[in-house]
């Protein structure tokens, strides 16, 4: 087995020659904006295959990681903004920075004075600007639901939150209300005669709006329930793809398309493939 310095080494390596004239056409034509969505695909294949519990797939995905990492790393390098050897010794450095209850002599009693500790080291040591805003601490280059939950666990710890999840969960059934109202509302203007195209426009504006409401909600209780939102309906996503492809299975099976008079039989299926 390699030592992991060899192994980094040569995935190094590999990456220069990827990018060289003699290298890959592909990997010459990527740029860090091109490859800003793969960072976000793997990181999420990298989360399913942690919740599968499967080493072989999370040693994988992990992998694909690691790539995207070091070819952005040295993307930058070849333009001389920064190079690889500057990422790695910046990340050890900041780790040994805002660890000095680990690399020195500060004394903390649990991970809550850590994170303080975090914050003034910050501000003190890395110079950064103290925010405007406690919400100013959450990038929005996030992706919704989980820029939508860091938004609300800023502000719960400065005490703008709900005393107990049981009133979280009515808030979820008031915003359900408002969302069916919202729906009454466009069925009604979708009905007029003549139609109106402006009043139409308005009603579906606030059906999604009604429903941002919801969805916030919604992650509000995933927050007071300590469960991630994106991983919970990444979870979900993924058991739909399972019993779904099942359904499609069991179709085929017994000669039927998949359409909307074959309703009934899918729903069969369907609930054959849960109880699998």
């Amino acid at each position: 087995m390699q030592d992991t310095s060899t192994a980094f080494k040569g995935l190094y390596d590999n990456v220069v020659r990827l990018r060289s004239p003699e290298g890959c056409p592909w990997d010459q034509e990527q740029t860090p904006r091109s490859l800003r969505g793969d960072l976000i695909e793997e990181t999420y294949e990298c989360v399913e295959a942690i919740d599968e519990q499967a080493p072989a797939h999370i040693q994988e995905e992990l992998g694909d990681i690691f790539l995207l990492v070091t070819m952005l790393s040295y993307m930058h390098q070849e333009q001389g903004l920064f190079s690889v050897a500057d990422v790695l010794t910046g990340v050890s450095e900041k780790l040994v920075r805002r660890h000095p209850h680990v690399f020195g002599d500060v004394k903390v009693k649990d991970s809550h004075e850590v994170l303080d500790n975090w914050a003034r080291i910050k501000i003190e040591q890395e110079g950064r600007k103290p925010k405007d805003s406690v919400l100013d601490k959450v990038s929005q280059a996030l992706p919704p639901l989980d820029r939508s939950y860091k938004l609300q666990t800023q502000a719960a710890k400065v005490g703008f939150d709900w005393p107990c999840k049981e009133q979280v969960i009515d808030k979820i059934q008031e915003e359900l209300g408002e969302v069916i109202e919202a729906v009454d509302v466009f069925k009604k203007a979708a009905e007029d005669k003549p139609l109106n195209p402006s009043a139409r426009a308005a009603a579906q504006e606030n059906i999604e709006a009604e429903l941002g409401d919801l969805l916030f909600s919604v992650v509000n209780l995933c927050r007071f329930l300590q469960v991630e939102p994106s991983v919970a309906l990444q979870r979900t996503n993924s058991t739909f793809t399972k019993r779904f492809k099942q359904v499609e299975k069991r179709m085929r099976e017994a000669a039927k398309e998949m359409n909307q008079e074959n309703l009934a039989l899918m729903d069969r299926f369907w609930e054959e493939a849960k109880r699998i």
